[in-house]
């Protein structure tokens, strides 16, 4: 596939005060800690499907800490587009679990060479820059095919959390089972990227049949 234009060097900070922590890209939140229980509840569901996975972002590495510490959990990699992220995390956590391997990558790229069925489980929340590869259609069309393949039969595909009830059109169309848990929320007041501070998110589990 064609090379996927991504921003190489956004500016990237993290920010603790008043007991918030929020890790920004190009000055849009890519993530915060109140999403820790959520994304704990997620890494936990994924973790029920197997022992190999793969995370795509890495962030606060909240995510990448708990599958990697699960018992079941034989060996996670997490992809990482962005080298200060990677360096922000090894600063906060100088001795992760064993398990647990960084690769500084780019998913559209990584994806493509995997091998098929070597998977478990995927859990995949990548800050694209732009956000405008969200809205390619023919991206994920021609991506998502790599994601399946590289997937276990019974193998899952976890996103991000929504905060809107519906199932995510890049994903759907690649698999025949979803299921979908809900769970409390409640955000920052300075969280810009869901529009109400509190209220239901859906964890979206996507299953290779």
């Amino acid at each position: 596939m064609d090379a996927i234009q991504q921003r190489e060097n956004p500016e990237i900070k993290l920010v603790e005060s008043n007991e918030e922590v929020t890790l920004y890209i190009d000055d849009g939140q890519a993530m915060q800690g109140w999403e820790r229980a959520l994304m704990w509840e997620s890494a936990d569901i994924l973790c029920g499907y197997g022992a190999e996975f793969l995370e795509v972002g890495l962030g606060l590495g909240i995510s990448a800490l708990r599958i990697a510490a699960n018992p079941v959990t034989r060996h996670h990699t997490v992809i990482e587009k962005f080298p200060r992220v990677i360096e922000l995390f090894r600063e906060r956590n100088p001795s992760p679990p064993s398990t647990l391997e960084i690769v500084h990558a780019d998913f559209f790229e990584y994806i493509q060479r995997m091998e098929p069925e070597s998977l478990d489980g995927i859990f995949f929340d990548p800050y694209l820059v732009p956000v405008s590869l969200w809205d390619d259609e023919a991206l994920w069309m021609e991506v998502m095919p790599a994601v399946t393949r590289a997937l276990r039969r019974g193998g899952v595909f976890i996103p991000c959390f929504s905060t809107r009830p519906v199932l995510r059109w890049q994903f759907v169309h690649h698999f025949d089972r979803i299921i979908v848990e809900r769970r409390s929320y409640a955000s920052y007041e300075t969280t810009d990227y869901v529009k109400k501070y509190t209220g239901d998110a859906y964890i979206q589990c996507f299953v290779r049949t």
